[in-house]
């Protein structure tokens, strides 16, 4: 599929029927092609065409569909932006993707480092002449989403035009969506999953998107009751929330065929319960962004295996091999590792990092886990540390990192810790430089100006020896293994 002219061919197809709405607009096909032409047009005024970088930092809203597709009609690439990340945060991936416009909320204060700015509410109004969109090489760049990596420093993962045809091409037959579907968006457009899963695949199939705001369990089923959706992706925390409100809230849940769980571990009972209180099943999946967003799923008809993280999307493959890189054997435990045409390009400007994650056409996730018989995988445990918060990914070097920045700090060690609400939350161990005193409340203004809320710890802990293994690493395995003693402690 050429996704730059999807809106002409739904226009084509059935002009008046409903496309994409967010509680303050709601746009029929005729109206979303009309919308994304004008911006196009915009783009291009703004020096914007092919193999450009727009960067959108936006929260959800019809607009960041409407200039997806404006700068793929022009053969240019998207960067989503995080809308709550620091100025700091902001001018490394600006600089990294080579942006050429930083698109924003109207009243934003976000710092341009250099780069072109266009508030959200200066998008032109009207419209222009008809124009075709081009058909693009299946290799042109679409997307750029960045991911930390274990270095601390967030690397740019490209995915060009023929990773997301595959990816929702895989999904549109592992969750058999159709043009009789209609999507609710709950998860942030900066992440891959809410782009492909929750926007491309149902528009693609001739389904409809309703997009909302910030997530609130309250006003959730409300939502649902009123918009008829009949899927939505969302992390275990936002499900742990739906099943602990009051007994008394049972709402009409009958227009929802299922909803997809991922990026984060769910346990089996949670799925249970879900289950049995709202009358629709959860299915749990699992991917990455370098692999596009899904590398497995729980069938939607059957039989799911709550536990497991489902079967191999159709296209892809699913091995599990040991630390040579040999397939080890049914049920045994090693990494996780996934080839299909849905395995990014690779990282932006990073060929080495590329290599190591790449091998053969194999794509190393990091993960650890195993199949049974029938191909489902288990995941038993993260490699490299990664914390996962409410579905957020947290790589503790790049924390370290900032703390160690703070003259008093001598070494810094971040681990995750259990959360009921969360999954895992950030802590922080820090050790002091010989003769120095750490002050918790300077490092707490230091994460707020360079890190992302869900990146900061929720706790620092000032030590007079971090533990090392060994050979001199630090030794987080204790660190987790002593926190709640320690924490006790302090």
């Amino acid at each position: 599929m050429n996704f730059a002219s999807l809106p002409d061919r739904r226009a084509e197809l059935d002009p008046q029927g409903a496309a994409v709405s967010d509680g303050q607009q709601s746009l029929t096909n005729t109206q979303l092609l009309s919308r994304v032409r004008m911006a196009a047009r915009q783009l291009q005024d703004l020096g914007i065409g092919p193999g450009d970088v727009v960067a959108l930092k936006l929260t959800n809203r019809v607009e960041f569909v409407v200039l997806l597709f404006a700068a793929w009609r022009l053969g240019a690439t998207i960067t989503p932006v995080n809308p709550s990340m620091t100025d700091v945060e902001d001018a490394r991936q600006l600089q990294d993707s080579g942006a050429r416009l930083l698109v924003v909320e109207d009243g934003s204060s976000a710092v341009a480092h250099g780069v072109a700015v266009l508030s959200v509410g200066a998008l032109y109004e009207g419209t222009v002449e008809p124009d075709q969109a081009p058909l693009l090489d299946p290799a042109t760049l679409a997307l750029l989403i960045y991911t930390s990596g274990t270095t601390g420093v967030p690397k740019g993962v490209m995915l060009d035009h023929a990773n997301i045809d595959a990816m929702v091409e895989m999904g549109r037959q592992a969750l058999e969506v159709g043009p009789a579907d209609r999507c609710l968006l709950i998860l942030p457009l900066f992440h891959v999953n809410g782009i492909v899963v929750s926007v491309l695949m149902p528009l693609l199939v001739g389904a409809s998107v309703v997009i909302a705001g910030r997530f609130d369990p309250r006003t959730f089923f409300d939502l649902v009751e009123q918009e008829r959706p009949s899927f939505f992706s969302a992390v275990p925390t936002i499900y742990s929330m739906l099943a602990a409100l009051p007994d008394d809230v049972r709402p009409d849940t009958s227009s929802l065929r299922f909803g997809v769980c991922g990026a984060a571990p769910a346990s089996a009972d949670l799925l249970t319960r879900f289950e049995a209180r709202y009358g629709f099943p959860l299915v749990e999946g699992y991917g990455l962004s370098e692999g596009t967003c899904g590398s497995t799923i729980n069938p939607v008809a059957g039989p799911r295996r709550a536990g497991t993280v489902g079967v191999a999307f159709p296209g892809q493959e699913i091995r599990i091999v040991d630390a040579d890189g040999v397939e080890v054997a049914q049920g045994g435990d090693g990494e996780v590792v996934v080839r299909g045409a849905n395995v990014m390009r690779g990282y932006l400007g990073r060929p080495d990092e590329t290599a190591k994650v790449i091998v053969d056409g194999w794509l190393h996730t990091g993960d650890v886990g195993r199949l049974d018989a029938d191909g489902y995988l288990t995941l038993v445990g993260r490699s490299k540390d990664m914390i996962i918060r409410g579905g957020e990914n947290i790589y503790p070097k790049e924390i370290e990192d900032v703390l160690t920045g703070d003259p008093s700090v001598l070494e810094a060690a971040v681990i995750g810790v259990p959360d009921e609400k969360w999954g895992e939350v950030v802590v922080a161990y820090v050790q002091p430089r010989p003769g120095s005193a750490v002050d918790p409340g300077a490092l707490k203004a230091l994460c707020t100006c360079s890190l992302t809320g869900y990146k900061r710890p929720t706790a620092f802990f000032v030590v007079e020896a971090i533990p090392k293994n060994a050979v001199g690493k630090i030794d987080k395995t204790s660190l987790r293994a002593g926190h709640t003693a320690f924490s006790a402690r302090s």
